[in-house]
């Protein structure tokens, strides 16, 4: 989704060990599992294979200073999960899902996962993603083909903030594949990125608010 697929971090050593050079792009830092291995080859780990590399990408990577440190989780619930809650001050979850049953079922395990007395992490919110499909020749039009506004309902079911919708649309796709990012254009798709963004921001200061910034995490030589 950056167009970066060739890049190969540079590692520095100091007195502390390795440090990990993230891509930067878009004023974005970026350490990913696929700048690691082989784009042809599987990657076949076990649980506690991928614990370990989670926490060399967080704790080796450097970081520096950031407003937001942001890790995407894969669906479901398993040791990665429950490595970066235990290894990283967590300020809170969002949970994405489609808005069909199917998908849902899975955000509500989610949920129940952080709201549980082990995890205890703040859902800051969810997000519905492929909410409805706009075709480009006709940008009024929308088409619930997944179902309509089920992440809207099960947010008012389980007492989450509802963040935003983000619409299946053709230059989502073409912006991933080109490395261009729908949310730079001052565009209807671009503006439900912001919006989430900043929605999102809010979520985070109230938590901070009622509950008191988590550990700061500055990772620097």
């Amino acid at each position: 989704m950056f167009n970066e697929e060739k890049f190969k971090p540079d590692v520095t050593r100091d007195n502390h060990g390795d440090h990990i050079i993230p891509l930067t792009k878009f004023g974005v830092k970026v350490l990913s599992t696929g700048f690691f291995v082989d784009p042809s080859e599987a990657v076949v780990w076990r649980g506690p294979m991928a614990s370990n590399f989670l926490k060399q990408l967080i704790m080796q990577g450097e970081w520096g200073q950031l407003d937001f440190l942001l890790v995407d989780l894969p669906p479901g619930t398993s040791d990665i999960h429950l490595t970066l809650v235990q290894e990283v001050p967590v300020t809170g979850a969002i949970i994405i899902s489609t808005p069909q049953d199917v998908a849902l079922a899975d955000a509500i395990k989610g949920i129940a996962m952080f709201r549980s007395a082990k995890i205890d992490v703040p859902v800051l919110g969810l997000v519905e993603n492929m909410a409805w499909f706009t075709p480009a020749e006709l940008p009024e039009n929308k088409y619930y083909i997944f179902g309509k506004e089920g992440c809207r309902k099960l947010a008012e079911k389980m007492n989450v903030p509802f963040l935003g919708q983000i619409p299946l649309v053709q230059s989502i796709c073409e912006g991933s594949d080109n490395g261009l990012p729908v949310a730079l254009e001052d565009s209807v798709t671009g503006n439900a990125f912001m919006k989430l963004a900043n929605e999102l921001v809010k979520r985070v200061g109230q938590r901070n608010k009622e509950q008191g910034p988590t550990i700061k995490l500055e990772i620097t030589k």
